[in-house]
């Protein structure tokens, strides 16, 4: 429909200019005027104003002003686009809890209509640099409080799980996830909350994450005295130390689970082995099981470290919020949190970390107690690659540099290399799709200039004209790529801008247009 009768009709009814707004999922599939004046000639991909989820002012206020500092129009449109995409696109529904004034914020993934506990915490945490104390619903607080509201009142319904329906308060229909019609999962959970009941202990980190960073900004410590917060971390605490649990007593015999999921499905890393139960685990160790990476593909064995490692990081954080709170528990819970944090911490060090023979002490991707390891990496967050910005090993860490090494070279199965985007990838696409998410990860935990700006104009290159960054590309066929509408990448590029800007503020001013030198690189 046209702007300006979409303009015109706002006038008399808002309501029909939502329901004339075009479906986003159908809108990112095509190329939009006007388009940058670079080589790239990249498309303009926001919704029309009317048709925003949500307008903040802020970042509204930091897209304008960055067309000054960064030189390149291309680069410049390809933040434009992405930096603001979950506000655009993503806030499916914003409100309150029946009855009460507890704020809610229902953010979907992007083409999947429903709420991961992981993506919506990453989400709001591209925002986290504009982000300061406000009563205001219209605020980026009040979005953060939304969303911490309901993953707590997700986490207190189903803990294990990770991905969820609306609240019943939206008065929006529950989704149909087809590929969890066969499943089997205990504990049980039921469909019209849950999306998918894939256990993962970066969805539970991604709790205490969204909470560290709202405090860290806004200082709000009453916030936390209400609701379910501190009820919610009572349960992932619970959660985490029963995943502790082995696979088998001290006698030989199999100790129950606390959970299992299995799943019919043609992809192995669709379901867990053993009936549910995973690839044995001898604990001992410290680490929490996850029986899924988060990719929402199956761990290989179940002691993930990139997991325990933002679980560890986050649990230390929040613990220093649960000490500010004056109630019957928090004392008490805040210890708890700090000890484990501490253990995980040190179980990391003495488990996780191997000596590999070309590169020396690497951290594993994953242990099972027994000898196993995987030595891999995965383009999602948490990630091996990403353990300076989970906050748990500095950059300059020389087993953290060897690891890097490592995961940036052939000898990581799952870095693709190729012409259009040499990056990490993973299984959850397969062999010779590179994830910009990496490409972005990597230049957010590199101080290598040179480094940095080859990356940069490897992602601007990778979008195929459409000014977004995708969930992957293929190495070799820049057309070739997967979803069109993935939020979480976007906003994760633009907050790797913003980083840029602090940092690096050099690199935002060189041409990157084909055919040009690139600076002196």
């Amino acid at each position: 429909m046209n702007i300006s009768i979409l303009l015109s009709l706002a006038l008399v009814s808002p309501l029909f200019v939502l329901a004339a707004c075009p479906d986003y999922a159908q809108f990112a599939k095509e190329l939009h005027e006007p388009f940058s004046s670079g080589s790239y000639n990249l498309s303009y991909m926001r919704p029309a104003p009317e048709c925003r989820t949500f307008v903040s002012q802020s970042v509204e206020d930091t897209i304008a002003r960055m067309q000054s500092v960064i030189r390149d129009p291309d680069l410049y449109r390809l933040f434009q686009n992405a930096y603001p995409n979950t506000l655009d696109t993503a806030i499916k529904w914003k409100g309150y809890a029946n009855g009460t004034d507890e704020e809610l914020t229902f953010v979907i993934t992007g083409d999947i209509n429903a709420m991961w506990l992981r993506d919506s915490a990453n989400q709001m945490q591209s925002y986290l640099p504009l982000l300061n104390a406000s009563s205001s619903p219209d605020s980026l607080a009040s979005l953060y409080r939304g969303v911490i509201n309901l993953q707590a009142r997700y986490l207190l319904t189903s803990p294990f799980c990770n991905s969820f329906q609306p609240p019943v308060e939206s008065g929006i229909s529950p989704s149909t996830n087809g590929a969890a019609s066969q499943d089997s999962v205990y504990p049980p959970y039921n469909s019209h909350s849950v999306f998918e009941c894939k256990y993962e202990l970066d969805s539970l980190a991604a709790f205490l994450e969204v909470s560290s960073d709202y405090y860290t900004a806004t200082k709000d410590i009453s916030f936390f005295a209400k609701y379910s917060w501190i009820d919610a971390i009572a349960t992932v605490l619970d959660v985490a130390e029963a995943m502790k649990t082995p696979t088998y007593a001290a006698n030989g015999s199999v100790l129950p689970s606390p959970y299992s999921f299995t799943r019919q499905t043609t992809r192995a890393s669709e379901t867990l082995e053993n009936n549910g139960l995973g690839n044995p685990t001898q604990n001992g160790t410290g680490l929490i099981r996850s029986a899924f990476r988060p990719s929402d593909d199956s761990t290989i064995y179940q002691l993930f470290i990139p997991a325990n490692m933002m679980f560890s990081s986050h649990l230390s954080a929040t613990s220093k919020i649960m000490a500010l709170l004056n109630t019957t528990h928090s004392s008490s819970l805040a210890t708890r949190m700090e000890t484990i944090a501490n253990n995980l911490g040190t179980a990391i060090e003495s488990h996780g970390v191997i000596t590999h023979p070309k590169y020396g002490r690497i951290y594993a991707y994953e242990i099972d107690g027994y000898g196993g390891e995987t030595v891999m990496d995965d383009a999602n967050i948490p990630s091996l690659l990403s353990a300076p910005l989970l906050g748990y090993a500095p950059a300059s860490s020389q087993i953290y540099q060897n690891t890097r090494a490592l995961l940036l070279s052939a000898d990581n199965p799952y870095f693709m290399r190729g012409p259009v985007l040499s990056a990490i990838g993973g299984p959850h696409i397969g062999p010779g799709y590179a994830w910009p998410m990496a490409s972005i990860v990597r230049i957010m935990t590199s101080s290598d200039e040179k480094e940095i700006v080859e990356e940069l104009g490897a992602i601007l290159g990778s979008t195929d004209g459409f000014g977004l960054v995708h969930e992957s590309v293929n190495s070799w066929d820049g057309s070739d790529w997967t979803r069109q509408w993935f939020s979480w990448a976007n906003g994760l590029f633009g907050q790797m801008v913003l980083d840029l800007e602090g940092r690096m503020p050099q690199v935002l001013n060189i041409s990157f247009q084909r055919g040009q030198r690139v600076g002196g690189y």
